[in-house]
């Protein structure tokens, strides 16, 4: 992401309403709208999900915004689409020449103004996804930095504290966790000033200490549940697809950032599928032999941090295996819906 900061993340809330066109059916998650606001609250039925949730031009992320950019092909519009914040209704973004009308057309059901509310399990997913994408952003730097490449690693580091940190510091208040954000705009300004300064690497161990600690403010039972780990997963996924489709122009990685971003999250991504890995075997081998297949298949698309001169995959390529891991993940809360009810 070429980018200021993460207003509001909204990534539970795609996960917790949506699961990549997987079915028809009206979602369980209780959805209360008003003029301006919805309210997302916890699923105890851990039901399938439908259509994709919309995109809040005034509050998503750039990660979330990419996913225009990528359907348009227009190039830094994610930044545009939030420097002309705020929008009164989705048609100001043709009214304040962000778009034009027939590009409007193509993404129009994408698009919202309405605020989505997160509480109960959806606020869960949203927490550790948000912390995920932190985490993301850290394993990218620390590969970056031990290949002496500080300037590259530079945004990586930057991103955590200017462009999440805010939209989570609420509920790192909520749950009572220590504030880490002194800590991370210490070492942001470290690798500008003096990127080989030996402090790096202490205040970087130190930062991604601070995200597992903010992660472990979960409840140890439900970090360690299947259907909910798949969820985080499938965000973090879900960004890391958008980010590299950001990335590719002509079958070659024209955004480097970019193209960084969505390895970390991959990366990530497989690192937490690890710690259900076991318990996805035994409970349904069929779906954990797919995702695991899945998972490993994607991170050969990042070969390594610095990105190769041709893209290994293209975006649709990408794509296709990320909605591979959404179908299986929809199995898994097909299933404990049924258990649920049972």
């Amino acid at each position: 992401m070429i980018k200021s900061r993460y207003i509001f993340l909204s990534i539970a809330a795609c996960f917790i309403v949506s699961l990549s066109s997987c079915s028809g059916e009206i979602p369980s998650a209780n959805i209360q709208s008003t003029s301006s606001t919805a309210t997302v609250t916890e699923t105890t039925t851990h039901s399938g999900h439908g259509s994709k949730a919309k995109i809040n031009i005034n509050s998503a992320i750039l990660s979330e915004l990419d996913k225009f950019e990528a359907k348009l092909g227009i190039s830094a519009l994610s930044n545009k689409i939030q420097a002309s914040r705020p929008y009164a209704s989705p048609k100001d973004l043709v009214a304040k020449k962000v778009v034009t009308e027939q590009q409007f057309d193509q993404i129009k059901d994408m698009v919202t103004v309405e605020e989505v509310l997160l509480s109960g399990e959806a606020k869960d997913v949203d927490y550790m996804t948000k912390l995920g994408l932190m985490k993301g952003h850290l394993l990218v730097a620390k590969e970056l930095l031990e290949q002496n490449q500080p300037k590259q690693a530079e945004p990586h580091i930057g991103h955590p504290v200017e462009e999440i940190y805010v939209d989570v510091e609420e509920q790192l208040n909520e749950r009572k966790v220590k504030e880490f954000k002194t800590n991370l705009v210490s070492l942001t300004n470290l690798v500008k000033s003096n990127p080989t300064d030996a402090k790096i690497k202490t205040n970087l161990t130190t930062s991604m200490a601070n995200v597992h600690g903010a992660i472990a403010a979960l409840a140890p039972e439900q970090r360690s549940k299947p259907e909910f780990v798949l969820q985080v997963i499938n965000g973090l996924l879900d960004s890391a697809n958008a980010e590299y489709d950001a990335a590719i122009a002509n079958g070659k990685i024209s955004a480097p950032i970019e193209y960084q971003d969505s390895r970390g999250f991959v990366i990530y991504s497989h690192e937490l599928y690890k710690t259900i890995s076991s318990a996805m075997a035994q409970s349904d081998p069929e779906a954990h032999k797919a995702i695991d297949t899945t998972l490993t298949e994607l991170l050969k698309v990042w070969p390594a941090a610095i990105p190769p001169a041709q893209a290994v995959k293209t975006p649709n390529d990408v794509t296709k295996l990320v909605k591979t891991i959404e179908e299986n993940t929809q199995k898994i809360l097909e299933k404990a819906n049924t258990k649920t009810q049972s």
